[in-house]
């Protein structure tokens, strides 16, 4: 490899860690509850060695993510960061991923690679799925790798690896749920490559090589497999309430949707605060045009009567490989209704649409380089273009979003100040949480909404196991004095439950510490 190419990476690498690991431990504040569940079962399962398949709770939840929060717990001990640390390192991995197959796939350009790379590296929407805690950030992560090892093994015909292709394929059900429509893409890949074979008389090494790779995702896959046929509705899951066919006109919602997702990246995108800077595009406007050349010249090429001779097929392949998967990799948020255009539930399209960014990028330059007689005046422009991006980026997580008063909310940081300050009360101290805020029930503790888990979270990091008891607003009179000190926490400031607590035990009053309402006994 070209040495300026290995400095290139290594800068684009730098950059990715960066923007990943910066201030990891306060941006994003708080601690959001599906992230804090994930936790919490993580130190369940390190806690008795019983690690599942699948945890059927707050929805259902596959069980790759809390393993590796099982690991980063064994390494870092038990906080929020050392959760925030297995997505902030899946996502840098992700960059490494996405670099190692654009190069796979268009063998002779390495500024595509190095391009859509550096457009990830410093994406707002990748970087805050990073920083987060979402299992869904494992989804790009096996994507990028599975499709690397699948093209590098029809390059290279080694059926290693079409093996390791398999293993990372079938590792992508234990991630996300919307992984589950990835095998619509496999025949957009073999199908091409079987003709390519054939052409080489090697029908016979397609056939066995594409055994190795679908044996691999079986024998991976079986697991989980197993569970959904005896568990078949934890397969189904929360997708049933939100499916555009569970509405009264599922073809109008179904144009809808599809209309607001495919216009999320240039004009208006996903308006929830923990998935993006509300209301803004996906992508910042120079990467929106260069999205949408790439998306151009990628049809451009399919449609192209000359790429369909023999000759050409690997090339047409390759971009069957980049539509098919972007409009697959779509179906989980245009098949929906709830909260669209929705930039999780389409999280496994991002590895492509930076594919198209550089593709579209590279075409721009070549045309200012075909046009332009100072090649160093270009450089220099190419370069303070770059660093402009990486800087507005910056800005728009770091400072615009990450400072912004609504994110803090939007990750119940309030949550978090509860849990902190019941920690730091002595031992002596009764301590109970009233849960006045409506969520999925949970079964620990007792069917208790979801949205406890993150004081839970925050006093398991303490103790490594809850202290305080956990009561619906209808169980006020279940609190017992027993001459000790109590603390009774609401989740939510409530003026009712406070008058209930005073007319219950009149000898206690209302305080307020750190933001946070409470009443002592």
């Amino acid at each position: 490899m070209d040495r300026k190419i290995i400095i290139s990476l290594i800068i684009i690498l730098s950059i990715a860690v960066f923007f990943r690991l910066y201030k990891l431990d306060s941006i994003p504040p708080g601690l959001y509850p599906d992230v804090a569940i994930n936790g919490n079962e993580a130190l369940e399962s390190l806690r008795t060695g019983k690690f599942k398949i699948f945890y059927p709770e707050n929805n259902g939840r596959e069980g790759l993510m809390m393993w590796l929060i099982v690991i980063s717990f064994s390494i870092f001990g038990v906080s929020i960061w050392s959760i925030k640390i297995v997505a902030a390192i899946t996502g840098i991995l992700t960059v490494l991923g996405l670099y190692l197959l654009i190069k796979e796939l268009f063998h002779n350009s390495e500024t595509i690679a190095l391009l859509s790379s550096f457009f990830l590296a410093v994406s707002f929407w990748h970087v805050n799925f990073s920083r987060i805690g979402f299992r869904a950030i494992l989804l790009p992560f096996v994507l990028v790798y599975s499709f690397y090892f699948l093209f590098r093994g029809f390059r290279r015909k080694h059926i290693l690896d079409f093996i390791i292709s398999g293993i990372f394929f079938g590792l992508g059900f234990y991630t996300y749920t919307s992984f589950r429509v990835a095998v619509l893409i496999l025949p957009f890949v073999l199908i091409p490559h079987f003709f390519i074979y054939k052409q080489e008389n090697s029908q016979k090494k397609f056939l066995l090589s594409i055994f190795y790779f679908l044996f691999s995702i079986f024998l991976v896959a079986l697991p989980i497999g197993l569970y959904f046929l005896q568990n078949p509705q934890d397969f189904i899951g929360r997708a049933t309430p939100i499916s555009i066919f569970s509405t009264k006109n599922p073809i109008g919602e179904f144009i809808k949707s599809l209309i607001l997702h495919l216009g999320m990246f240039n004009f208006y995108g996903d308006s929830n605060w923990r998935h993006n800077f509300s209301g803004s595009p996906i992508l910042p406007g120079s990467l929106g045009i260069f999205f949408l050349i790439g998306i151009f010249l990628s049809f451009k090429e399919i449609f192209k009567k000359s790429n369909y001779r023999k000759e050409n097929l690997q090339l047409l392949s390759i971009f069957y490989f980049l539509i098919s998967t972007f409009f697959i990799m779509l179906l989980p948020g245009i098949l929906t209704y709830e909260g669209i255009p929705h930039g999780l539930r389409t999280i496994g399209v991002i590895p492509v649409v930076y594919i198209f960014s550089g593709l579209g990028g590279w075409w721009v330059y070549e045309k200012f380089r075909q046009n332009t007689k100072n090649q160093k005046l270009l450089l220099v422009a190419c370069c303070l273009f770059l660093v402009a991006i990486s800087l507005s980026e910056f800005n728009k997580y770091f400072v615009k979003w990450g400072k912004n008063p609504v994110v803090r909310d939007a990750f119940s940081t309030d949550y978090v100040i509860i849990g902190n300050y019941l920690n730091s009360l002595p031992a002596e101290f009764q301590k109970y949480v009233i849960v006045n805020r409506s969520g999925v029930p949970v079964p620990f503790p007792d069917g208790i909404p979801m949205p406890v888990q993150t004081i839970m979270f925050i006093e398991n990091t303490k103790y490594g196991k809850t202290q305080s008891i956990y009561l619906l607003p209808e169980n006020l009179n279940q609190i017992k004095i027993n001459g000790r000190k109590t603390v009774v926490f609401p989740m939510r400031y409530d003026q009712n439950i406070f008058n209930q607590l005073q007319n219950l035990y009149p000898q206690g009053k209302i305080e307020k510490k750190n933001e946070i309402w409470f009443y002592e006994i």
